[in-house]
């Protein structure tokens, strides 16, 4: 059966083959054989490009899922409904914001300046759409909006736990639907940080260290959850309620990562760029693998044990890492900006329990410091780029997503009120929100 099935298949794929051919050369008659092999050139390369912004498009959005089982393993069992709706509600106002407002404000007319417009991105139709173009439009829309829902997952985790559901939403459309499109617009969009020189090629700030800075607002604005911290500033630990659900996340979030920084190269059409995105996925996991290691031994030496959330992290971190800057380093040098993003995780997450900034799944130090960290580095291996330039990109990408954040909270807070109540918290936001437990046999049987 299967090769009575392949051969009609070859045969059906020869004859349009030949009927292709012939279609070509006798529209073609009139004119040059390098015209015709102009045109199909582009046509191809149009193809892959496009291609490449799909393919990347859905990997960066199966990253969604990989944020949603990370929190849910990271978070206590009573709590994982609420962060699942979370998850999928961030993404779809993300998706809608981005249409809206963020991708026009993010990229039309920008021209060395501070935002584009605030019209609605117009797509056109198929058969409008010519191979001068690149790629097919709607194929950059839907690959530059779920970066733009990365940027808001970022966030979700953080202030996991004690937030109220909707005040979190209306964040996540302003922070979708104008903060985040207006520091792209700086780099991305062709602004003034462009001009500059400044270079972050896939988001280690434009994309995480925004998010980990309107997750450090948040975190302290809305507070630590009320049994982090004893009266006397003892860290008291609350375990997650599942490490495996936290590693498959984890696992998933690292091969969305290829989509994200491989599809950052934005074509595909050429030997070059092909090489150029085989070079990128080679870097990516290295500079992940490195995290890991990196963060293993670290938690060895210091700790005399090695903890299962530090090592997920410095996956993360390393990917965070490398994010600014996955095409030009060596290989080794590769490898040491993602190991380094693994010890900054090591120390970072004790550190904020210091400062009693509770981040649940220690976004803050793998996104907001490592993606520092991977910006600042960029001139190691990059021509073309300097520290002071790309500390201006820092600092002011930085200013700009803390203090517009911190308004944004502020004003909920005032407004509607951030958190729930003690008594809320400690029943459980899946109770008190969603209305679904994700595990009802454990409903009233001394659930942490």
């Amino acid at each position: 059966m299967m090769p009575s099935i392949l051969t009609k298949a070859a045969a059906s794929t020869l004859a349009l083959a030949v009927l292709a051919t012939a279609a070509v050369a006798q529209d073609a008659a009139p004119e040059t054989a390098e015209a015709v092999e102009y045109a199909l050139a582009g046509d191809t390369a149009f193809v892959f490009n496009t291609l490449l912004f799909l393919i990347g498009g859905f990997l960066v959005m199966w990253m969604a899922a990989g944020f949603a089982m990370l929190e849910a393993g990271m978070v206590r069992s009573k709590n994982v409904s609420m962060q699942c709706l979370k998850n999928i509600g961030l993404y779809s106002i993300a998706g809608l914001m981005f249409w809206v407002v963020g991708y026009n404000l993010m990229y039309d007319g920008v021209d060395g300046g501070f935002l584009g417009s605030f019209t609605p991105k117009a797509i056109p139709a198929p058969d409008a759409e010519a191979a001068g173009d690149g790629y097919a439009a709607a194929s950059d829309w839907f690959f530059q909006m779920v970066f733009c829902a990365t940027t808001a997952s970022i966030v979700s985790g953080t202030i996991a736990e004690r937030t109220k559901m909707w005040p979190f939403f209306i964040f996540v459309a302003i922070l979708t639907g104008i903060i985040y499109p207006i520091t792209g617009s700086w780099q991305w969009g062709g602004g003034w940080l462009a001009e500059m020189g400044f270079s972050d090629f896939a988001g280690s700030t434009l994309v995480h260290s925004v998010g980990g800075w309107a997750a450090l607002a948040g975190a302290l604005i809305i507070g630590a959850r009320t049994d982090k911290y004893s009266a006397d500033g003892k860290v008291m630990p609350l375990p997650g309620s599942s490490m495996p659900l936290a590693t498959l996340g984890t696992f998933i979030l690292w091969l969305g990562w290829f989509g994200f920084n491989g599809g950052s190269q934005l074509a595909m059409g050429t030997i070059a760029d092909a090489s150029a995105v085989s070079k990128i996925f080679m870097n990516t996991n290295l500079a992940a693998a490195a995290g890991v290691v990196a963060a293993m031994i670290l938690c060895q030496v210091v700790y005399k044990k090695v903890d299962l959330t530090i090592a997920l992290n410095g996956a993360l971190a390393g990917l965070v890492s490398i994010t600014a800057g996955p095409l030009d380093p060596s290989v080794p040098l590769a490898i040491l900006i993602g190991a380094v993003g693994g010890a900054i995780v090591v120390f970072a997450v004790p550190l904020l329990d210091k400062l009693k900034i509770d981040d649940v799944v220690g976004a803050i130090p793998v996104h907001l410091l490592a993606g520092i960290w991977g910006t600042m580095v960029v001139p190691l291996s990059t021509d073309g780029t300097s520290f002071v330039t790309q500390f201006i990109g820092v600092v002011s990408i930085g200013a700009f997503a803390f203090v517009a954040s911190g308004i944004v909270w502020y004003v909920l807070k005032m407004a509607t009120g951030l958190r729930v109540t003690k008594e809320e918290e400690m029943a459980g936001l899946d109770k008190l929100e969603v209305g679904v437990e994700a595990y009802p046999e454990f409903a009233g049987a001394g659930r942490i």
